[in-house]
């Protein structure tokens, strides 16, 4: 496995995996974000939500 350095500079090799790794998870995390579901940040859309108990009170009749 040493020999496999001695093709790359390790620090370059390195980097370059981070900067992979940090890119994808961006990736990951906007495109988790784009999703209904498993958006952290915005909650659940309003037309996905059930109605509350104040949108599912209806008036009384006009009493005479």
């Amino acid at each position: 496995m040493w020999k496999v350095w001695l093709l790359f500079d390790p620090r370059r090799a390195l980097v370059a995996l981070f900067v992979f790794l940090f890119v994808l998870a961006l990736l990951i995390h906007f495109i988790l974000l784009s999703t209904d579901r498993f958006n952290w940040l915005d909650g659940p859309h309003a037309h996905a939500m059930a109605p509350t108990a104040a949108q599912q009170i209806q008036p009384l009749p006009a009493s005479k």
